[in-house]
């Protein structure tokens, strides 16, 4: 019988239609950036809330094009916040520019920080995709209601990605902006210690109790009947835990072991982040009390407990 988690379909066929302003409903606005890469996909999705006066979400990398796209929006009208899913340099990158030639103070999550402290001689693996200097004028908590005009934002805290990532529902729409948290054309990456398996399957949850139907990614194309969508992603991750446990069942000692059983055909340039997602999953097992770990010679080996 084919696993649940087979259901889950990533949707790749989207136009950024990149620099250009798109009209998602009136008072909210997306403009794509110039930074299309394989982590980010067509590039980092700006947003624009409101009418008279705006919010920026998630201002993207720090690109002439893509600050004078955003600058040409706005135009002559007042930007009372520039705000971020989370600080990761592709969305936060070109926050110092934009504030300086907009007034407006910064909001977000909190100062970057780890999900748990860094094991002894352990490092962070995407540190230098990390905006460590960033400090908000505001920092947001989870029920923060933010007005934009006639545009209402309710804050989410959703750690997991990293652990100040936030998402943000329309109040009284179908549409959240989900930043890295939830995307259509990929699943997240979840990197320790930056990020948190457990606080990522928490986070899937604590979304499918809310309201919102309508996803907006900060990468990639727009997620309809996002819910189930949730719940086939929740169902994918669930099943790599249980490809995890098999392959450790089977003799697999190693992260690179386990890569060789689950992602046999895996090309190269996607061997980098498929280990990272590994020692994610393995690092929630272990928590869980289904694996254990052992320091060796070359990285750590894992067992299963039964």
């Amino acid at each position: 019988m084919p696993s649940s988690a087979s259901v889950l379909t990533f949707d790749t066929d989207f136009d950024p239609q990149t620099g250009r302003p798109v009209t998602i409903m009136p008072g909210l606005q997306r403009i794509t950036a110039p930074n299309a890469s394989a982590f980010t996909f067509t590039g980092t999705n700006s947003f624009l809330v409101g009418d008279t006066a705006l919010a920026v979400i998630d201002p993207g990398p720090n690109h002439d094009d893509h600050l004078a796209a955003l600058l040409e929006v706005i135009d002559e009208r007042p930007v009372e916040a520039i705000i971020l899913t989370h600080t990761h340099k592709d969305h936060s990158a070109l926050v110092p520019r934009l504030a300086a030639a907009t007034g407006a103070p910064v909001w977000f999550g909190g100062q970057h920080r780890l999900s748990r402290p860094k094991g002894l001689f352990e490092i962070n693996p995407i540190a230098g995709s990390c905006d460590w200097g960033s400090v908000p004028d505001r920092r947001l908590v989870d029920g923060d209601v933010l007005h934009f005009g006639a545009i209402v934002l309710e804050v989410i805290t959703t750690p997991g990605h990293c652990a100040n990532h936030l998402a943000f529902g329309v109040c009284d729409t179908p549409y959240l902006l989900s930043g890295d948290h939830v995307m259509g054309w990929n699943s997240t990456l979840v990197a320790v210690p930056d990020g948190s398996m457990a606080d990522y399957f928490a986070s899937l949850d604590k979304l499918l109790d809310r309201e919102w139907s309508h996803y907006l990614p900060a990468h990639g194309g727009p997620i309809a009947d996002a819910p189930a969508y949730v719940r086939h992603l929740r169902a994918h991750r669930a099943h790599r835990n249980t490809q995890i446990l098999d392959a450790l069942s089977a003799g697999a000692l190693t992260v690179d072991d386990l890569r060789r059983h689950i992602y046999p055909h895996l090309p190269a340039a996607n061997l980098v982040a498929a280990g990272m997602t590994l020692k994610a999953h393995l690092e929630y097992l272990e928590e869980l009390n289904q694996v254990r770990s052992r320091p060796a010679l070359g990285g750590r080996r894992y067992s299963r407990l039964t």
